[in-house]
């Protein structure tokens, strides 16, 4: 979601077709950069999204910061976590995942990334 709210486009109004379609420019970014991707969300889509380049994983129990728990798990459990850049504009999280050794890189940053306005 940081990198969803890192924009005001009106996602609020319609929050699962904004992580549908932040899956689908991931999954077409990644493709065409060949990069390693994983999507962490605090409960599964509620539409079904295929995804051929990234992975999309979710929080085994939604709950406040469980998509946060849910990252910080995955880093955790990577052998080489230094090889990790975590997407995020959350302070917490950053510190969290830093101390694993994982790099940060911005939440906005990523999006105009993946996302250019127009």
């Amino acid at each position: 979601m940081n990198v969803i709210g890192s924009r005001p486009d009106g996602w609020w109004k319609d929050r699962s077709g904004a992580v549908v379609t932040l899956i689908e420019k991931l999954d077409r970014w990644a493709a065409a950069e060949g990069a390693d991707v994983t999507v962490v969300l605090e409960r599964p889509p509620r539409e079904p999204v295929s995804a051929s380049a990234i992975e999309i994983a979710h929080a085994p129990k939604a709950a406040p910061n469980s998509a946060d728990d849910e990252i910080v798990r995955l880093v955790r459990a990577d052998p080489r976590p230094d090889g990790i850049r975590v997407v995020t504009s959350d302070r917490v999280l950053t510190e969290r995942v830093k101390d694993l050794g994982a790099a940060v890189y911005p939440a906005a940053g990523f999006r105009n990334l993946v996302d250019p306005r127009s």
